[in-house]
């Protein structure tokens, strides 16, 4: 399967400026973000292309960097709604992809959906048997309700991810990768330590997807080592 064009192809689109008809009934908050949306270039280029958010872009642009996804490849979405990462996973050539949340998911052609939550001791034998074998690609974007202190979200997005990297250490085949969001301020020395002993790489990175503004990072650790 052929890979599709990169985005942006030419640096960050141009959105098409978009003004609120009306704000009534909405608070300055709703409008501030309804505006946003509308005019926010990565919601525009996933409308127009079928993607199920902006996220998929995210994707897309780690996957460009750190080649991700290969052909043939089995792969596991983690806080998957509402579908975009397994969308570009199935179209960029993965064979088999499993996509998990507690949240309902509208069906993807390609995708097997799975509603449960991660730390269910009985969901890597159950993932596992879905993909039908070891996985090539745990993916992660799982993020808590933010609350506006910086401290705690960071502490509960740490805690989301260190869930997420002891799942894919019982999917992962040898070899595999792993990636999951983060926010600045620092991956703890208890999630990447093991990360480091477990993969002979591990990186953040930035996609120019995420917003400019936002605290988000996503750590890539690649070639999974199961004796680490």
């Amino acid at each position: 399967m052929s890979r599709p064009p990169r985005f942006p192809a030419k640096g960050t689109p141009r959105a098409e400026s978009v003004v609120l008809r009306t704000a009534r009934g909405r608070s300055v908050a709703s409008q501030r973000w309804l505006a946003r949306q509308l005019n926010d270039p990565y919601v525009q280029a996933a409308q127009r292309e079928g993607w199920r958010s902006r996220a998929a872009f995210k994707l897309i642009e780690l996957d460009e960097r750190f080649h991700l996804l290969t052909p043939g490849a089995r792969v596991v979405d983690l806080g998957a709604a509402p579908g975009g990462w397994a969308q570009v996973a199935v179209r960029r050539g993965a064979a088999h992809v499993v996509a998990l949340d507690l949240l309902p998911i509208a069906p993807i052609e390609g995708v097997t959906l799975i509603a449960g939550d991660v730390t269910d001791p009985a969901m890597p034998a159950r993932l596992a048997a879905a993909l039908g074998g070891p996985a090539d690609l745990v993916l992660s974007d799982m993020a808590p309700n933010t609350t506006g202190h910086a401290a705690t979200d960071h502490l509960r997005i740490i805690a989301l991810a260190e869930q997420a990297l002891a799942f894919a250490r019982e999917v992962l085949a040898p070899g595999g990768a792993f990636v999951a969001k983060v926010f600045q301020g620092g991956t703890e020395r208890d999630l990447l330590m093991p990360m480091k002993r477990a993969f002979r790489s591990v990186r953040h990175a930035k996609p120019p997807a995420s917003r400019a503004e936002s605290a988000e990072l996503y750590v890539i650790a690649q070639g999974y080592r199961p004796s680490g």
